[in-house]
């Protein structure tokens, strides 16, 4: 039985299309051109952090950060909003919170993240970033953390993820119900893989509420 039903932030709840998009912008590269060499670092198991260097090996992205807030105070630059929310969100939380599930958000965010989840007034019990735990997935202490926020046994915990590596094969290993969710460029590239069959394949967050109370 699953009684709570935790959630990755970026291509799970997030569309990170104008993210993406802004920083290529930034970056002064084609959008298509960004877009393209992050699927080819997802096709390859590198971090999105490799593209950076690919398109601009000079690049110091925290220092570009810093800057691109001195130059745009009042933008989105790498952050994101309700409108990045995919359309599936909100009536899928709703109707497992209406099922009885407690739901839960928690992923690899910066401390931002939060704020701006809490801002969008979603239909959760609780948010959390691993910005605030000093922990990332994949390391199994994450998803200790996330069984303790949730206060329910590992076993009736159903993880939903865009990625294999860093959400469902370790929120399997931590004897939780892992949900790959087919969507973003890690999420239809892992989907192929062998290891998805680990895992439960969805294409949309509107099929877990019949998925997890059957």
């Amino acid at each position: 039985m699953v009684r709570a039903v935790v959630f990755d932030v970026g291509e799970t709840l997030i569309d990170e299309t104008r993210i993406w998009s802004r920083w290529a912008d930034r970056l002064g590269v084609p959008a298509l051109t960004f877009l393209g060499v992050l699927g080819g670092c997802a096709a390859l198991d590198l971090s999105h952090r490799h593209a950076f260097e690919m398109v601009r090996p000079d690049v110091d992205v925290p220092a570009e950060i810093e800057r691109w807030a001195d130059d745009d105070p009042d933008g989105l630059r790498e952050n994101f909003d309700a409108d990045d929310l995919y359309p599936d969100v909100r009536p899928a939380l709703t109707a497992l919170r209406a099922a009885g599930l407690a739901v839960v958000v928690a992923g690899n965010q910066p401390p931002q993240a939060r704020a701006a989840l809490e801002a969008m007034d979603l239909p959760v019990h609780a948010i959390r970033t691993s910005d605030e735990w000093g922990v990332q997935k994949p390391d199994p202490v994450f998803f200790a953390k996330v069984a303790e926020l949730t206060g329910v046994p590992a076993s009736e915990i159903a993880y939903v993820g865009d990625r294999l590596d860093n959400d469902v094969l370790p929120a399997a290993d931590a004897g939780m119900r892992p949900i790959l969710i087919r969507r973003g460029p890690w999420g239809y590239l892992h989907a192929e893989r062998p290891e998805a069959a680990r895992a439960t394949v969805v294409d949309s967050l509107l099929e877990l509420p019949a998925l997890l109370t059957a």
